[in-house]
């Protein structure tokens, strides 16, 4: 093999790692802007309890969204990697390489330029011998450093971070619901009501003619200024008896209820 021909292959090789670079690069953008906007999708649906319409555009939305960021951060630096698409070329890579390599300078552009050159004479090609030895210890491939992909691992920390402390907290149910939801877009979901009733008794059962004493207690973020008990086709209030305590007091009870 020739000098120019091994220059060429170390060139190929820094076009080869400088899309894997890229890929890496845009792996850890896609994770970090994905997550991000997932997390903010299933915290809109779990505050905002949205309806089957908004939901479905909710849903296309985050489809196409994650389509855009899968073809511009994967699926392009893929292409080019395996030349399915125009990427650069042997020119663009040495202007890349001697921006990284002073001692390179604008040697390798020339011996680039002087192999395309028409007139092929026998000093040309000396030329283009000495200066491909000039070259072939120098690492084309040094040129692209994988640390500066690796940076943007912080920017995937914060939505991680995010994920866990919901998770640890014990509130994984505001992914886990808002999911279910969201991917069901068509189904009408109502939201849970503030509050719910509890009975303090343990056991709704009291002697023929003999009173008894119904005693509920709500349970959660709200309590209602009034309760009432449908008994016999009727309604009673009950009596606000503490905070969040009502009772209602069912004197002579002679029927099964």
């Amino acid at each position: 093999m020739g000098e120019f021909d091994v220059i060429k292959q170390k060139l190929k090789a820094f076009i080869r790692r400088f899309y894997l670079n890229e890929l890496l690069k845009g792996s850890i953008l896609f994770l970090s802007v994905w997550l991000l906007y997932i997390i903010l999708i299933l915290l809109i649906e779990y505050f905002f309890w949205l309806s089957p319409p908004y939901r479905s555009v909710l849903f296309w939305v985050f489809i196409l969204f994650s389509g855009i960021l899968l073809f511009r951060f994967i699926l392009w630096p893929l292409a080019k990697l395996f030349k399915l698409s125009k990427g650069i070329d042997l020119t663009d890579a040495s202007i890349l390489i001697g921006k990284h390599f002073p001692e390179v300078n604008d040697k390798l552009l020339n011996v680039l330029q002087l192999k395309s050159s028409a007139e092929q004479s026998d000093l040309l090609l000396a030329s283009i011998s000495q200066k491909s030895r000039e070259l072939s210890p120098i690492p084309f491939k040094r040129a692209v450093n994988y640390r500066t992909s690796l940076r943007y691992l912080k920017y995937a920390a914060f939505p991680v971070l995010i994920i866990l402390a919901i998770i640890f907290t014990g509130n994984s149910s505001i992914f886990s619901e808002s999911y279910t939801r969201v991917v069901h877009y068509n189904t009408a979901y109502e939201p849970p009501a503030p509050f719910y009733f509890m009975i303090n008794a343990n056991e709704l059962i009291v002697e023929e003619g003999k009173d008894f004493n119904l005693e509920v207690q709500t349970v959660g973020n709200l309590v209602p200024e009034t309760v009432a008990i449908h008994f016999n086709e009727e309604e009673y209030y009950l009596k606000n008896s503490s905070q969040n305590t009502f009772q209602y007091a069912f004197e002579g009870l002679k029927k099964r209820c």
